[in-house]
C-alpha cells in the first residue's frame, strides 16, 4: 500500500520499511529483537522527520 498508492510520498526509506514488515508479518525466520530495536533507534528519528513533513500531518 504505501509503496504502490502512494508512489509520491517521499520516504527516503520506504522499500526496506516493507521489506522489514514483510519479515515480521510473515516470520522469515525467528526474527530477532535487537535487530529490530537497532532499526528503530537508528532510523525512527529520520522517519519521524520525514513523516511531519508530509501534507496534512
Amino acid at each position: 500500500m504505501l509503496n504502490k498508492e502512494a508512489a509520491e510520498i517521499q520516504i527516503s526509506s520506504k522499500k526496506q520499511m516493507i521489506a522489514m514488515r514483510n519479515r515480521v508479518i510473515h516470520g522469515y525466520g525467528k526474527i530477532d529483537d535487537d535487530i529490530i530495536w537497532g532499526t528503530v533507534v537508528r532510523h525512527l528519528p529520520l522517519l519521524r522527520e520525514e513523516v511531519k513533513g508530509l501534507p496534512g500531518e
